[in-house]
């Protein structure tokens, strides 16, 4: 899943549910009382994260999931960046190493941008224009470029430019003094100011991080260094003593040290922050929420004073591939989305405090939302006769069999359940491709080895929603070898052009409303089966505190930059 956007309206809600679903009566493991998760944190201490799968990526042009994303905010910065979940407007995009978020040109073809005084990287070495500048170059590398893809599409570059290892310097680049950097684009983007805050604009001093030398060891420009990583099992991060914070109004690093547990179970993840001892009551989850089976459980009043729920901004839908027989007949793809029975995904997600179903691409939170239903049902169970119709049509009375990846982890594992029991009733038969969960995106991202499906799940990247929701997704020119965003690999010249004609409004509003039609438009294709939007419900360490949803940098889940302790001395 991506980095997610929420409207005002949802991070208001979202901001209030954190501050307020402690307060449901009872008290926290041992604190008598409810607790407020937005207290403002005591500097100090060791911050916790238990997680079931490592990182995908160290390197931030290989990384480009919700998890990790936030991950980088402590250890990386960017010329600009997503608000701090506490700000007034957490969905909009701020300087961080910049001063301001650009300036265009009079024709929009290049932005200038100037670097702020005193930022350092974790040696004590300036921060320079030509930092900038390398470290983007380094998203055009054919091996190394399979995170973030705005870039490579917006800003111009020679075809055959292959990144600074290979192809040496990129000349649409330029840096005329140390602090100042302008980029050539392809053509107009007024929304470049936000571009720049993707993970592929970290800056690295000119020639590190060829190969793999960022997989193990990284070079910090955040106000955390990298002590320790054991790949699999742990990562420790200290203090980066050349992090000046009079340059950073994003990041308020509270914690002395994080320490991210690395490949638990996640049944032993809610065990331990439900049962909240020793060291644990300075531990945040990075799942983004427990477990169905231990839902129940948090009813009792013990843990209702330390639950938090958040409303998350994210699709979870399953790519159907295009390319492949028989999903290159709409009709098959039709006949599939009706027989998906999203009542029983949602039940296997956790049911509805976990989930709302999904019948289109936009989740409700996103400008541009329009509510239909394209393929509609009784209860959501799917609609068997009208997808056996469908298959006749198409010559598949019979049904096919299909290959379905999806993510080693239970919740992932049950919705494919679902999927394929309902896929049964019509004579398709599912097998489940299982991939481990810290591959799984680089896998899939490769059209030569996706199968025929996959589930996943989709937020857009920055505050302008929609418009960094759909074409991502069903651009058919953005299809690429490695780190493909676009698994349905739907190359359709419909889509393309109402993308170049909404993406050329001026007109923000008029331009959501638009992406909300061309939703509806693009699953009367049904190149993907929208599932379900699943909510973010966690039980945090009672002594963990400043906890706040993340709109723009981690899926909706909490702010890393934000949290801290209320006493660190405790353990």
């Amino acid at each position: 899943m991506r980095v997610p956007v929420l409207t005002r309206a949802a991070v208001a809600a979202a901001s209030a549910i954190l501050a307020l679903s402690a307060c449901g009566g009872g008290g926290g493991a041992s604190s008598g009382g409810a607790l407020d998760f937005t207290d403002t944190p005591a500097r100090g201490g060791t911050v916790t994260v238990l997680q079931n799968a490592d990182f995908s990526y160290l390197d931030p042009v290989r990384g480009f999931d919700g998890g990790v994303n936030n991950f980088y905010r402590l250890v990386y910065r960017t010329l600009t960046t997503p608000a701090p979940g506490n700000s007034e407007n957490p969905s909009e995009v701020v300087p961080d190493l910049a001063t301001d978020l650009g300036t265009p040109s009079a024709d929009g073809l290049s932005w200038t941008f100037t670097l702020k005084e005193g930022v350092r990287f974790e040696d004590g070495t300036p921060i320079t224009s030509a930092d900038v500048k390398f470290g983007v170059s380094r998203a055009w590398d054919p091996e190394l470029g399979i995170g973030s893809p705005y870039a490579r599409q917006v800003i111009d570059a020679p075809e055959d430019y292959e990144g600074p290892y290979r192809s040496g310097p990129l000349d649409t680049i330029e840096t005329p003094d140390d602090r100042t950097i302008v980029f050539h684009l392809k053509e107009p983007f007024p929304e470049f100011g936000s571009v720049v805050a993707q993970n592929t604009f970290v800056p690295f001093p000119e020639g590190t991080g060829a190969g793999d030398e960022f997989i193990n060891d990284i070079i910090a420009s955040g106000p955390y260094r990298l002590e320790s990583y054991q790949p699999g099992s742990s990562i420790k991060l200290v203090r980066n003593e050349e992090w000046d914070p009079e340059t950073d109004d994003v990041r308020a690093a509270y914690p002395d040290a994080w320490e991210f547990v690395i490949g638990l179970d996640p049944a032993t993840i809610d065990e331990r922050m439900l049962a909240g001892q020793g060291s644990d009551v300075n531990a945040i989850s990075a799942s983004p929420s427990i477990l169905p089976a231990t839902l129940a459980r948090l009813q009792s009043p013990e843990f209702r004073g330390r639950t938090i729920e958040l409303p998350n901004v994210c699709t979870t839908y399953m790519g159907l591939n295009t390319t492949k027989e028989p999903f290159d007949d709409v009709r098959v793809r039709q006949a599939v989305s009706l027989a998906v029975d999203r009542a029983a995904v949602q039940n296997a997600s956790g049911g509805t405090r976990l989930a709302d179903i999904a019948t289109t691409i936009l989740p409700p939170s996103v400008s541009g939302h329009r509510d239909f239903d394209v393929y509609p049902s009784e209860g959501h169970r799917g609609d068997v006769q009208a997808a056996q119709a469908l298959l006749d049509e198409a010559g598949l009375s019979e049904g096919f069999d299909m290959t379905l990846d999806i993510r080693a982890q239970p919740r992932m594992q049950a919705q494919a359940e679902a999927v394929q029991q309902a896929l049964g009733r019509i004579g398709v038969d599912v097998e489940l491709n299982v991939i481990d969960v810290s591959t799984y995106y680089e896998t899939i991202g490769k059209p030569a080895r996706q199968h025929d499906a996959a589930i996943t799940g989709w937020c857009p990247d920055w505050a302008s929603s929609a418009s960094t929701f759909l074409p991502p997704l069903f651009d058919g020119r953005v299809i690429t070898e490695q780190g493909n965003t676009n698994l349905a690999q739907i190359d359709d010249e419909g889509i393309n052009a109402r993308i170049d004609e909404i993406r050329a409004m001026t007109d923000l509003e008029a331009a959501n409303e638009e992406w909300g039609q061309l939703d509806e438009e693009i699953l009367e294709l049904a190149p993907i089966v929208p599932l379900v939007v699943e909510a973010i419900v966690n039980v945090p360490g009672e002594n963990v505190t400043g906890l706040y949803s993340s709109p723009g940098a981690a899926s909706g889940g909490i702010d890393f930059v934000l949290v801290g302790l209320r006493d660190p001395e405790r353990s």
